[in-house]
């Protein structure tokens, strides 16, 4: 497993570091099952934000909660290893609930950045909050279109039925 793929505890120590040392940790949650062009456009996009960039990545039982059944594709493990072995991702730790929260609270980071399917007014009330009283800020990226992994596991059932 990647050195960059910590749990929570470990990255929090991080974190206050990067707070006492006025450098910005950019922060951004995720499913990150079947990586494609736009997630990579995204995460780099997301890097340039500031210092270094933190992805947490939703467990198992979190994305099934939120995609459905026969989701995800690719276990958490190997997920969290994809994505940790991208240049522009510094940090990856795992999240088992549906929603980032209690990580948003710990970690705190100076930036927190999503992708343009999301607007600040959708963004989770609770979410929102914990970034509101950690002081980040909240950034939303355009959304990258026609590059979804629901689109291309639907373009994938397609090709499979012929």
């Amino acid at each position: 497993m990647s050195g960059k793929i910590l749990d929570a505890d470990h990255l929090a120590a991080i974190a206050g570091a990067f707070h006492e040392q006025g450098r910005k940790l950019v922060l951004t949650n995720g499913c990150f099952d079947l990586l494609h062009i736009g997630h990579i456009r995204y995460l780099q996009a997301a890097r340039a934000l500031g210092d270094a960039l933190v992805v947490a990545i939703n467990g198992d039982e979190s994305v099934r909660a939120l995609k459905g059944k026969g989701r995800p594709l690719i276990p958490e493990n190997e997920r969290a290893e994809i994505v940790a072995a991208l240049e522009c991702v510094n940090y990856v730790v795992m999240f088992s609930e549906k929603r980032a929260t209690r990580l948003l609270e710990k970690l705190r980071p100076s930036i927190y950045v999503k992708g343009g399917d999301y607007t600040p007014d959708t963004l989770d009330a609770d979410e929102r909050m914990a970034l509101e009283k950690a002081g980040a800020e909240i950034r939303i990226l355009p959304f990258q279109p026609g590059h979804s992994t629901t689109g291309l596991i639907e373009r994938m059932k397609r090709v499979a039925s012929g």
